[in-house]
């Protein structure tokens, strides 16, 4: 019997070649997307998560109360972590870890070799904190001394040419014009992929302690640098730890008004969005968003089989009959359906192992991972499982449908489609084109929003801007260095500033002003700066002047911009005396707001304060056309401050948009899965359309016949699928608007919702529906009405 089937289904697909490659191209595709949807989330889900301590491991995250909202971050007191593990039972261990996203590259120098890396201040515990593998070394001895310096497999290779017999050897480092030497202590496996904490080398955290004296930065609770982790008792509530560390800087510090309180570390990467102090989503969004994709693409494909299938019922009617009449039950037939469904899903499934292995390398460039369709058990479960419900699916329907009918009337031939069945094919169409018109949607909302991202005035100019650390001669000569590259053919300004200007820098609490309420703490982003500094970011002056040499006083002197304006409530600020850091300061000047951070966040108030010493990277402008020579020359003279080491320099549009690599991957996703979910629909209602022009070929016949133009035929083909069509764009404008507007309320700064993106959405998806049943309906208008009315 089982022989017998398989050769009925062999024998079903023959005659019906036409709807088994439509199945066959939408199963596959749709498994093809669902696949790779799934090592993506995958991957995804995976990231932080190898840690040995996952499950204790949390962040210590600060809630700012600032007038209008709350303001999470993660930057914490240097001192923070050790005295939580001296106060508070719960803590196991404890590390702070003080990042290059701060601080920038050092430059390193061994046996005569110079390179340069990224590099992290960590406390003595990191590496039993962590799980970042050791090759050598004791995890809790590498980082005890304050000469100390733990370096990755690749970093000890390139600067020892080796990772044998290099303990205890010498390694030198630089940061700004500050040089240290420090001894080999331990190495390190290099950081995989799957985490978000990525550096080369480790050095000790009392060296932090150290460089923060010698550059005159104070320790206390005031300033916030590091960032703290910690691993809880196994015992331990994290919900009662919370409870007791949530006023601890307040009793650290009087009138603080920072919160603390702690999260699992590897949901940081997934949940780490804040608004007003209460967690609100992240990348775990993309990942919902995704997994719905996949959802529904599949399930497009699973409609196409059921609509085409029980459309062409009337076709296998009389088989259907002869094996009732031979004692067939409706078990055995439903039994026959499902197995040429499971069928049908396994071909379609090992086509798609195909697919995914042929767009693999283009899908990795588009998402920046290393995914690879291995066969491991997570695989080959989720496969396996995604085609028995693919296959239940598609056979459950039809099944039920055709088994269902009496033996004299399946030998009757051809049998009509009950108004339920009809409504319910017609429903499943509407839902199929409801998800395109949602999808289609959403691609331009996301795309909208991210050309409003590159386009929006950021309050400076980001062209042909180039940044670069301070370091070295460099830092040593730097008036001298600024002097000569001034002169350099393309360079058309250059100065110093406190950082890149990309993401959120330095900031504070000690300002004060007259007027100022009692009991008020506001963040004010500092920058140092030197003079040029915002003239040569472009930043517009709206009141008052920049820093100059001319006048000889700016060391006592401050700019703010627009927002620390309204936050203190000044009409006329240029000329009035604040405190800044305990000493007393003149405004000379009020700049346009710019934005430091992403568009995710508002504009903070910011305050420029002249000190060229505590500058860390130099802006240069770059006259358009001269790139290369304005480059080569600002290189060569780098090479002539710091023999040995090459210049790596960015610009800063690169570097802004880097910020969004995230919605830049996602809008190309979206694009792509977005197409094939809507050509997966084409397909179905391309079959559909074949089938209903067959089903009126009497019809057609008789009306051209009776004077019909092939434009009126092709018109009443079109019509019902049109109206279908529109009566899903009515059903996915809605829930299309509120999720849309949801994911658009994450940016503080955001493009329109306007209607006419629904509008031309399903303008497209109307579009795409008539170009897929039009070819039909023409085959059928055109045919000749004798051969029609021959038909039956």
């Amino acid at each position: 019997m089982r022989k017998f089937n398989i050769l009925l289904i062999l024998r079903n697909i023959r005659r019906n070649k036409t709807t088994f490659t439509i199945n066959l191209i939408g199963l596959s595709t749709a498994f093809a997307c669902a696949i790779l949807i799934f090592l993506w989330v995958n991957d995804e889900k995976l990231v932080d998560r190898f840690h040995k301590n996952d499950k204790q491991l949390c962040q210590i995250l600060e809630n700012h109360q600032l007038p209008e909202r709350i303001l999470t971050q993660q930057w914490t007191p240097d001192m923070l972590g050790r005295t939580l593990a001296k106060e508070t039972p719960e803590v196991e261990l404890e590390t702070s870890v003080m990042s290059s996203v701060l601080l920038g590259d050092f430059s390193l120098t061994a046996d005569s070799v110079k390179d340069k890396a990224a590099g992290q201040f960590a406390d003595y515990d990191f590496f039993r904190v962590f799980s970042f593998n050791l090759l050598r070394g004791d995890p809790s001895q590498v980082l005890k001394e304050k000469n100390s310096i733990v370096l990755s497999r690749k970093l000890a290779i390139r600067l020892f040419g080796t990772t044998e017999n290099i303990l205890g050897k010498t390694v030198e480092w630089e940061l700004i014009s500050y040089k240290y030497s420090t001894v080999v202590t331990g190495i390190f496996e290099d950081v995989p992929q799957n985490s978000t904490m990525k550096f080369d080398f480790v050095l000790s955290y009392d060296s932090w302690f150290d460089l923060s004296q010698r550059v005159g930065r104070k320790i206390h609770w005031g300033n916030h640098s590091p960032c703290t982790y910690v691993v809880l008792n196994k015992g331990a509530s994290l919900k009662q730890f919370n409870s007791k560390i949530e006023g601890f800087i307040k009793s650290k510090l009087g009138g603080s008004n920072i919160t603390l309180f702690a999260v699992p570390y590897s949901g940081q990467y997934l949940h780490g969005n804040y608004v007003n102090g209460v967690q609100s989503g992240g990348k775990i969004g993309y990942v919902r968003i995704f997994t719905l994709i996949a959802i529904f693409i599949v399930i497009i494909a699973c409609i196409n089989y059921m609509n085409l299938t029980t459309a062409q019922s009337s076709g296998r009617i009389k088989e259907i009959a002869i094996k009732k009449v031979n004692g067939s039950s409706q078990f055995s037939l439903m039994t026959q359906f499902f197995s040429e469904s499971a069928f049908i899903s396994l071909i379609a499934l090992l086509l798609a192992f195909q697919l995914v292995i042929f767009v693999m390398p283009l899908f990795n460039q588009i998402t920046g991972k290393h995914l690879v369709l291995g066969l491991n058990y997570h695989v080959i479960v989720y496969c396996l499982l995604s085609s028995l419900i693919v296959s239940i699916l598609t056979g459950i329907y039809p099944a039920l449908h055709l088994s269902g009918y009496g033996i004299l009337q399946s030998l009757k031939g051809r049998i009509s489609n009950s108004a339920s069945e009809l409504w319910a094919r017609k429903g499943l169409v509407v839902f199929q084109f409801a998800i395109s018109v949602a999808l289609i949607s959403a691609v331009l909302v996301v795309a909208k929003q991210v050309s409003y991202i590159h386009e929006k005035d950021l309050g400076y100019n980001r062209t042909n801007l180039i940044y670069f650390s301070k370091e070295g001669g460099i830092a040593q000569h730097e008036d001298t260095f600024l002097a000569e590259a001034g002169r350099i053919d393309g360079v058309t300004d250059i100065s110093s500033g406190g950082g890149s200007f990309i993401g959120s820098g330095s900031s504070t609490y000690d300002v004060e002003w007259e007027g100022k309420p009692r009991d008020t703490s506001i963040r004010f982003e500092v920058i140092a700066g030197n003079y040029r500094l915002i003239e040569t970011m472009g930043i517009n002056v709206t009141d008052g002047r920049s820093f100059s040499p001319g006048f000889g006083n700016d060391p006592d002197n401050v700019i703010i911009n627009q927002a620390a304006a309204e936050v203190m409530g000044l009409q006329h600020p240029v000329g009035k005396t604040i405190r800044f850091w305990g000493k007393e300061k003149h405004i000379i000047g009020v700049t346009k707001n710019f934005n430091f951070e992403t568009l995710h966040e508002k504009i903070n108030p910011a305050l420029f304060y002249f000190n060229p010493s505590k500058t860390l990277t130099f802006m240069a402008r770059i006259e358009a056309g001269k790139e290369k020579t304005a480059l080569a020359g600002i290189a060569a003279l780098y090479s002539r401050f710091n023999p040995g080491f090459s210049l790596d320099y960015h610009f800063i549009d690169k570097a802004y948009e880097a910020q969004y690599i995230s919605e830049n991957r996602m809008s190309k996703l979206f694009r792509y899965f977005a197409s094939l979910g809507i050509l997966i629909s084409c397909l179905g209602l391309f079959g559909l359309a074949a089938f209903a022009a067959d089903q009126r070929t009497k019809e057609i016949g008789i009306r051209k016949v009776n004077g019909a133009k092939i434009s009126d035929v092709m018109s009443m083909l079109n019509r019902e699928f049109l109206v279908w069509v529109l009566a899903a764009f009515v059903i996915a404008v809605p829930v299309a608007y509120y999720f849309l507007k949801n994911w658009l309320d994450s940016f503080a700064y955001k493009t329109n919702l306007s209607w006419w993106i629904f509008c031309l959405a399903g303008i497209m998806t109307s579009g795409i529906a008539l170009l897929t049943v039009s070819w039909q309906s023409w085959k059928a208008a055109i045919k000749n009405p004798i051969d029609s009315l021959r038909s039956e």
